[in-house]
């Protein structure tokens, strides 16, 4: 019930996503249950904001690959060419088929930790 209310919320207020179609909201989807996964393997809701802080900072601030408001500074320009569906198009790379399957990765990596660690727990 957690993901699916975290996730909803969360995909909620990146309705931007919706704009551009189906992969930018997979993205985010894909984002927020592997975040989720992230917070209940940790116990903590610690690492998976600093996760989302690094993924900001990083993609938005330092290389300009992350779509945020337009007011926030960029140190690098970074230009991804090509097929829209692998660079993300005006999404940038966060809405991009490369995103999607490393999230969908950290959503079976951290799945299977968490099962593992809550095996370890019951016995």
């Amino acid at each position: 019930m957690a993901i699916f209310v975290s996730t909803a919320l969360f995909t909620v207020m990146h309705g931007g996503a919706f704009e551009e179609g189906i992969i930018p909201v997979l993205c985010v989807i894909t984002m927020s249950i592997a975040m989720t996964l992230v917070m209940e393997y940790g116990g903590s809701l610690l690492a998976p904001i600093i996760m989302h802080f690094v993924w900001n900072g990083m993609g938005a601030i330092i290389c300009n690959v992350v779509t945020l408001a337009d007011d926030y500074p960029h140190v690098l320009n970074a230009i991804f060419s090509g097929n829209g569906i692998m660079t993300g198009g005006s999404c940038k790379i966060e809405g991009s088929l490369v995103v999607l399957a490393i999230n969908s990765l950290l959503v079976l990596i951290f799945a299977v930790l968490f099962r593992k660690n809550a095996g370890y727990k019951t016995t």
